[in-house]
């Protein structure tokens, strides 16, 4: 299930250089598009460690993953433009 205002969840480490400006590109149009971002470090989190490893930063928007390593702000708009009620 979609959900409108659902946030965009950035799956990263703290000390990913890449994490960090995924972060700082999203900001942004997260905030144009009334979204919030839910970072998530996955070294917290064995589970999220083993399954994202070497692939972050990952986004998804409701479970779906978006992009991985740099930012695709196309993918990003087209993902909210899909969701739109």
């Amino acid at each position: 299930m979609t959900t409108p205002d659902a946030p965009f969840i950035l799956y990263g480490r703290a000390w990913c250089h890449l994490c960090e400006d995924m972060r700082e590109a999203l900001e942004p149009i997260a905030q144009a598009h009334g979204r919030g971002v839910r970072w998530i470090d996955i070294d917290e989190d064995l589970a999220l460690e083993a399954h994202y490893n070497e692939l972050v930063p990952v986004l998804t928007l409701d479970g779906v993953e978006l992009c991985r390593y740099r930012l695709d702000p196309r993918a990003v708009v087209a993902a909210l433009q899909a969701r739109r009620p």
